[in-house]
């Protein structure tokens, strides 16, 4: 055991994951690969969970954070007039696409869904909200309590009364044999079924377009379309929660809701947007936003510094043009991971833009193989590359490189994947 895990296992908790058989220290980064103490360089497609969007040492970002240092304000709370927040939150009520959209920010994504689920109860005078299975919307009381994998809920307490649909579970052997358009009739029943009988006057429906804890699984596109026709029958608020999918990561829409031609009520972000400084935030209709009657305030919400890095972060993928270069690498990535789909330690690889996902599976039952998955996450950080692991089950091996990747690194990056995989298939038969 190295020293500084040492360290780390007596002052820190035993819940708090590290990756690895021995895990690794980074200490240095520069474009999309980083280095460990060891001197080991690696391709990163997994990036600080799918934060550091655009890599690492990017000099746009590490300007806008100098020159906003070198003024000697760090901090100054909201209760001052901050000039980056507001133009922060200019750019991103405008790219909403949420009529007279307003902008409160936060510090990561637990507070934003925090704040959104404190928006929609207010609004609606209830605690029932609706989630999807599966999901996972942060680590605080009220977003473990929508959260709906049980590996991540520390609590059976809540502060809502929290019903949970269908969405992403087409696999499953009720639903396996129907195609998505049937699929989505079945989940529209479900939630009528929901709605008439044990969850009356709802405040909310949140959801992942794109589930990340989940194992990057997704609903068929339309099925929030038919789900929002239903919740507006009855006055139900929509929250997107785009932790992980905003920003263009999905390639087809700048953010995941997009792809089911929807405009929610709130949507909730965070992780990208700073390329690693934290930041996250809520944009939401200006009455809903408005409507709470109690004083608030961010005491490091919108900070100088976490709003220069954010707003250099947000110029960069809109000025390159970064849901193109999503759009573009996402199926050509998919389409050299095909050769995994014949393999029998392989349930399902599946994707959009610079999202994609790797099922392990037991060779003989086709069971979640979670031991299989970790056993690739050490395949792939021997070859030189960093991916990420989830799954209801642990069983699934997630990657998101930044959106600055190359078509090269494209390749390289899916080329180790294919060994790693295949090795650990060939192992496990």
């Amino acid at each position: 055991m190295s020293e500084l895990l040492a360290r780390h296992r007596a002052v820190m908790p035993s819940w708090l994951a590290l990756y690895y058989e021995t895990p690794i220290e980074i200490v240095s980064g520069k474009g999309n690969r980083v280095v460990d103490a060891d001197g080991n360089t690696y391709l990163d497609f997994f990036a600080g969970i799918v934060t550091n969007m655009l890599g690492y040492d990017v000099a746009e970002v590490r300007e806008a954070v100098e020159a906003q240092l070198a003024r000697g304000v760090v901090h100054t709370s909201t209760l001052y007039l901050l000039r980056g927040q507001v133009e922060l939150a200019e750019k991103i009520a405008r790219l909403s696409g949420i009529p007279d959209a307003k902008v409160f920010f936060t510090n990561s994504g637990t507070e934003a869904n925090e704040t959104a689920l404190l928006l929609a109860t207010h609004a609606r005078g209830s605690d029932q909200v609706l989630a999807l299975r599966n999901s996972y919307h942060g680590r605080s009381y009220g977003t473990i309590a929508v959260t709906g994998n049980r590996g991540w809920k520390n609590s059976s307490l809540s502060p809502l009364n929290v019903h949970y649909l269908h969405g992403t579970d087409r696999s499953h052997p009720a639903f396996a044999h129907l195609s998505d358009a049937e699929y989505i009739d079945v989940c529209v029943a479900d939630l009528r079924e929901v709605l008439s009988t044990t969850a009356p006057n709802v405040a909310c429906l949140i959801a992942e377009p794109v589930q990340g804890v989940g194992g990057f699984a997704m609903p068929p596109d339309g099925l929030f379309a038919a789900y929002r026709e239903v919740l507006d029958e009855q006055g139900i608020l929509f929250v997107s929660d785009e932790v992980q999918t905003g920003w263009g990561r999905t390639g087809s829409s700048f953010w995941g809701i997009g792809n089911h031609g929807v405009t929610p009520d709130a949507m909730t972000f965070a992780k990208g947007l700073g390329n690693g400084f934290a930041i996250g935030g809520v944009v939401a209709r200006g009455d809903l936003m408005d409507a709470l009657p109690a004083n608030g305030v961010a005491t490091f919400g919108g900070n100088p510094i976490a709003t220069a890095a954010a707003n250099a972060t947000l110029d960069y993928v809109l000025d390159h043009d970064l849901q193109a270069n999503a759009a573009r690498l996402g199926p050509l990535v998919l389409d050299r991971l095909a050769p995994l789909r014949g393999l029998p330690a392989v349930g399902a690889v599946r994707g959009r833009g610079l999202m994609f996902a790797i099922d392990m599976a037991d060779p003989a039952s086709g069971a979640p193989a979670p031991e299989l998955a970790a056993a690739v996450l050490e395949e792939t950080r021997s070859r030189g590359l960093l991916v990420g692991k989830g799954g209801l089950h642990g069983h699934t091996l997630r990657m998101a490189p930044p959106l600055t990747l190359t078509r090269e690194e494209a390749e390289e990056g899916a080329d180790i994947l294919v060994e790693a995989v295949t090795s650990v298939n060939d192992a496990a038969a």
